[in-house]
């Protein structure tokens, strides 16, 4: 009887233990990101901004840098906005679709629009910017990847 209970407690540890840590992982997109913007048009983008996914899937921004790279499109002061709709959850790599807008502020409104997946830890799509700006068109692909922040010491 005792190597009975003994045998099912040491299988019962071992299929715990095989759970891991990370499969109840709550997955999301929050944190730092940094994209880069291209097309084969005078216009590209380059971001950072900290990216927070609420409750109800919208898309929080914080601490917003945007660098335009040549073309007509102006966006001094911006607001962004977005949502993000998980589609997987798989240790902790989540998967799903990424919809974010960011629009200049002031006289010039100008739009960049950028849509695309969530897999493998990295956002990737496709972009478009259309506005008040004479010329300010233009289309592409695009890339985001967490900006890991080192570790403390």
């Amino acid at each position: 009887m005792k190597k009975t209970v003994a045998a099912l407690l040491l299988g019962m540890t071992l299929i715990l233990a095989g759970c891991g840590s990370n499969s109840h992982v709550a997955g999301n997109i929050n944190g730092l990101w940094s994209a880069t913007l291209s097309s084969t048009g005078p216009s590209s983008f380059a971001f950072m901004t900290q990216l927070t996914v609420n409750a109800d899937g919208s898309l929080g921004t914080n601490n917003f840098n945007l660098t335009v790279n040549g073309g007509p499109c102006t966006f001094p002061t911006t607001t962004e906005n977005g949502t993000f709709m998980i589609t997987g959850n798989f240790n902790g790599q989540v998967s799903g679709k990424f919809h974010y807008v960011i629009m200049s502020t002031g006289v010039e409104v100008n739009t960049l629009t950028l849509d695309g997946i969530v897999s493998a830890g990295q956002i990737s799509g496709t972009w478009s910017v259309s506005g008040a700006t004479a010329n300010c068109t233009g289309t592409g692909t695009f890339t985001m990847n967490p900006v890991l922040v080192p570790a403390a010491r």
